[in-house]
């Protein structure tokens, strides 16, 4: 299966402007607090979003000065994400990407075997093996976030990746 490319804005990085790495973190609004008998309690006002980094040096600039960056934009990421347990069925914690359809696996025995997926209503259901214990289901998400150009150089003294570059992004 080809990888896809990540996409910021509807740029697509291309390899020349190097492979990007990408990183990634849960972005949170909670807060541990202690009770008058010293107990913590866990307060979370919101969950489930997140930030990172995509960095990346090659030949070439990555083309993202003429996004806008105090609009969100759309990130269209190269970090899987996958959920797996029991279940074949599974509620997706984001929108995978229209141009790379999600996949499963199947554990049977000590064998990962494909399974057909399909996708209905942010529902991720694999196709029923004989004998599986365990599904995995996997995506690239598509990812609406704020970014800012972090940093960009040149180095004429490093003709093998002379641009180098970096992406700091927050999802909305």
């Amino acid at each position: 299966m080809p990888l896809p490319m990540l996409i910021l804005g509807g740029v697509p990085i291309v390899l020349h402007a190097g492979a990007p790495d990408l990183s990634s973190e849960p972005l949170s609004g909670k807060a541990r607090v202690r009770m008058g008998n010293g107990d913590a309690v866990q307060m979370t006002h919101w969950s489930g979003k997140r930030s990172g980094t995509i960095v990346g040096s090659g030949w070439m600039p990555p083309g993202l000065d003429g996004l806008d960056y105090s609009q969100p934009l759309e990130l269209l990421s190269v970090q899987q994400e996958t959920i797996t347990g029991t279940a074949n069925a599974v509620a997706l914690s984001s929108e995978p990407r229209a141009d790379h359809a999600p996949w499963a696996l199947a554990l049977v025995g000590r064998e990962w075997l494909e399974t057909p997926c399909v996708v209905a209503a942010g529902v991720a259901t694999a196709t029923p093996i004989p004998g599986a214990t365990l599904y995995s289901i996997s995506w690239f998400p598509k990812i609406t976030v704020f970014a800012e150009l972090s940093s960009k150089g040149v180095s004429r003294g490093n003709s093998a990746t002379p641009h180098s570059w970096s992406v700091t992004f927050e999802e909305v």
